[in-house]
């Protein structure tokens, strides 16, 4: 960074930061609401993912489910440690909710979040049985994938490394989540259930991506924390999410 460039041109012309200490305040709430959502999230999934460990029909079932659990909440302790360089009290965060609450399964999440509790709103419906859990986690495993890409190019370079570091393994889950959903698919008797549960996540996963303009996005553009746009992130992931259903010989909703 030059003398006479300020930090958000130099963040705006694709400039790092590696520490907290230069970090604008607008930008240091961007990227700790960022970070926040992330550790929510991971948090939530693990918890509420964490039922299905029971619900799995077989014994690869249940390593998969499991591994799941342990390393989305790996995933969140990594990033956690970041805010704890922003001062954030990292054991009082840990009890600050209940990961595993969850609202009924058709009320409405309040976009303003609920008592600053960060995680997406898919995260606040429950899991009712395997299947459900699988298509879920294939659903939202094809997003997590492609929000993360997005993420790994972040202007906090101590972020995007970590970002970076768990990709593969959140790419994995979703792997594992597409091999259960196979299996489902081999049941004919089962097709119209896997269906119903594709109908129900299909518009929560999707509404993960933020709406199609947002004021937001241009500041997170500005200061190099994000990069594509919603509605494209979005449009990706309807893409893939088709993919993986067609090889299932299931057809998307519309």
């Amino acid at each position: 960074m030059t003398s006479d460039m300020s930090i958000t041109d130099y963040l705006a012309e694709g400039g790092k930061l590696s520490s907290p200490d230069n970090a604008p305040a607008l930008y240091r709430a961007e990227l700790m609401r960022m970070m926040s959502s992330f550790v929510d999230s991971e948090l939530a999934g693990s918890a509420g993912f964490a039922a299905a460990i029971n619900w799995a029909p077989g014994i690869s079932e249940r390593i998969a489910a499991s591994r799941i659990v342990l390393e989305k909440a790996d995933h969140a302790e990594r990033v956690l440690a970041l805010m704890a360089d922003f001062g954030t009290d990292v054991a009082l965060y840990n009890r600050a909710h209940s990961w595993s609450s969850r609202l009924s399964r058709d009320q409405l999440v309040d976009p303003r979040r609920m008592g600053g509790d960060m995680r997406l709103s898919v995260f606040h419906y429950p899991l009712e049985d395997w299947m459900d859990a699988v298509v879920m986690n294939v659903l939202m495993g094809i997003a997590t994938v492609i929000q993360l890409e997005e993420m790994s190019g972040a202007s906090y370079a101590p972020y995007a490394e970590v970002i970076r570091a768990v990709l593969p393994r959140e790419r994995r889950h979703m792997e594992l989540g597409v091999e259960g959903l196979n299996a489902l698919c081999d049941n004919d008797e089962a097709r119209a259930d896997v269906l119903a549960d594709v109908a129900y996540w299909y518009p929560r996963v999707a509404e993960t991506f933020g709406p199609a303009v947002s004021d937001r996005f241009a500041r997170l553009q500005r200061f190099g924390l994000r990069h594509t746009e919603n509605e494209v992130l979005r449009t990706r992931w309807r893409e893939a999410a088709k993919r993986v259903l067609d090889e299932c010989g299931l057809q998307a909703p519309h």
